[in-house]
């Protein structure tokens, strides 16, 4: 296998997807089987973090335990999963913590394996990933409906492929807290939400009618309570439909409290957070026009599993992502290939002493191709800009804390790196961050004259913290400017601490 490859997943081998969600967390564990994910056990916990948020962006004590205590099950069932295998991902109610770094650290450790943090855009594509494979094949629009615990996304696509993807503060137990206080149900109460909410859709509505759909789907587990709910009390044997939500809107008011709330097929612990789930869905039904809806049984734990596969099988939906932003900000690719390959060339020559496996290759191949996006702004600080746009941009595929990588290499190509920069970076991350910095640097400063020619001999050797580069003595004394940028790149690399010497041959 090449430096390059993907780490490959074989059949019989043992999968797992973790979705650390604002209401539940689930496990699924699958063995892979003619290159499909097999389910082979489940294990769900409803920690509902969402509940314990606090205006501030901290968590309760509570609910901290209980979700870490949750992790260290997990944690036990795929203790022998390696971690290239196991894909962990938080949703919204970590997104919404004033320093997720915290809780992070300790949910890692309670899992064993890291934990990323995905924006909404990308837990809707990962959403329909999912759906997508458990519906039958179609041509046609679909529109997937996800009611999270603390946001609700909703996705027109086809095939497996998103088209379009919004995600919006308004989950089931956000809304039935926000709007429902002591859990008391009025019409008053339930009016504001609708309302609210609706404002909310308003934002994408029109041009998610315009785009259109054939068949709607809720892939969400409070799709299934209402469905279930419907069901039992024979408003509905085919699906959700706007008089079917009214029908259950109205025998929610007339009991009147949540703490005493029954209702026909409903289990008793969806329904604290019931009435917020039906509330959003009333209102997503009159504003893009959903005539029915009916229940799918995947969402992005399955999602998580078949893109677990696609990165492994060379379909990385994050090359893709980085492919369109170099061409979104009118990337000079041909310099960017040059500087690609040249990077990847003094990857090679130390990998084996810096143990940087594939992925690491892939993040430095990945940097080259858009370290210079910044330009499409301005040339001034352009670096910057292009860490800025990198950390902020919708990137499918990737995590906040792999956009946050990614930026910081981008960030620190050039003038002096950020130390505070790298530091806020999760801990799998540091050491690997100022190396594939250090490498892109070199490569930046031997392509500076931006044109096809030839490189010297390059010898790069890596110890520790020691890089050693050694060049023709020819070749220096017929570039006094690249020679020049080899002294003055001493001091910046001290700063992602490394230690640069050269010499000729």
């Amino acid at each position: 296998m090449s430096h390059g490859d993907p780490t490959p997943i074989r059949n019989g081998e043992l999968i797992a997807a973790v979705d650390m969600g604002s209401n539940s967390f689930h496990l699924m564990v699958a063995r892979v089987e003619h290159g499909e994910p097999r389910i082979i056990d489940r294990l769900r916990d409803s920690v509902r973090m969402a509940a314990g948020l606090r205006a501030d962006g901290s968590l309760d004590a509570a609910r901290r335990g209980l979700a870490l205590d949750c992790l260290a099950r997990f944690g036990q069932r795929i203790a022998g999963i390696p971690s290239s295998h196991v894909r962990a991902v938080a949703t919204n109610s970590v997104r919404q913590l004033a320093a997720p770094h915290t809780f992070l650290a300790a949910a890692e450790s309670a899992l064993g394996h890291p934990v990323e943090v995905v924006s909404g855009r990308e837990e809707g594509r990962l959403i329909f990933l999912g759906a997508s494979h458990g519906l039958p094949v179609s041509r046609e629009h679909r529109l997937v409906i996800d009611v999270g615990g603390g946001s609700t996304e909703f996705i027109i696509g086809r095939g497996l492929a998103p088209l379009q993807t919004e995600s919006v503060q308004a989950g089931c137990i956000a809304s039935t807290l926000r709007f429902f206080p002591g859990g008391k149900l009025t019409r008053k109460r339930w009016q504001r939400a609708h309302t609210e909410i609706g404002v909310l859709l308003q934002q994408f509505a029109e041009d998610y009618r315009e785009v259109g759909w054939l068949d709607a789907y809720g892939s969400s587990g409070s799709a299934k309570a209402i469905s279930s709910t419907v069901q039992a009390m024979k408003l509905s044997d085919d699906g959700i439909t706007l008089a079917t939500l009214g029908a259950l809107r109205e025998a929610m008011l007339e009991q009147g409290q949540i703490g005493v709330l029954k209702l026909p097929g409903l289990a008793e612990e969806r329904a604290p957070v019931i009435a917020g789930a039906v509330v959003i869905f009333e209102a997503a039904f009159e504003a893009l026009g959903i005539e029915r809806l009916r229940v799918c049984d995947n969402s992005m734990r399955e999602g998580l599993l078949w893109d677990l596969l696609g990165r492994a099988g060379g379909s990385d939906p994050r090359t893709a992502s980085i492919d369109a932003l170099a061409s979104r900000y009118g990337v000079d690719r041909a310099q960017a290939r040059r500087v690609e390959s040249t990077a990847l060339m003094l990857f090679d020559q130390v990998a084996a002493a810096w143990k940087l496996d594939a992925e690491a290759r892939e993040w430095l191949s990945w940097a080259a191709r858009v370290h210079e996006i910044g330009l499409a702004i301005a040339h001034s600080q352009h670096h910057r800009h292009g860490g800025y746009i990198l950390r902020h941009a919708d990137m499918a595929g990737f995590s906040r804390q792999e956009q946050q990588l990614l930026a910081a290499i981008v960030e620190a190509h050039r003038r002096k790196p950020d130390k505070a920069m790298f530091a806020a970076l999760p801990q799998r991350y540091r050491q690997l961050s100022r190396q594939i910095t250090a490498l892109l640097r070199l490569a930046v400063l031997f392509r500076r004259a931006r044109r096809a020619e030839s490189l010297p001999s390059l010898r790069l050797q890596a110890s520790g913290q020691q890089l050693h580069l050694q060049l023709p003595a020819d070749w220096l004394e017929h570039h006094p400017l690249s020679e020049a940028d080899l002294v003055q790149e001493t001091p910046p690399m001290t700063e992602l601490g490394l230690a640069l010497g050269v010499s000729t041959a």
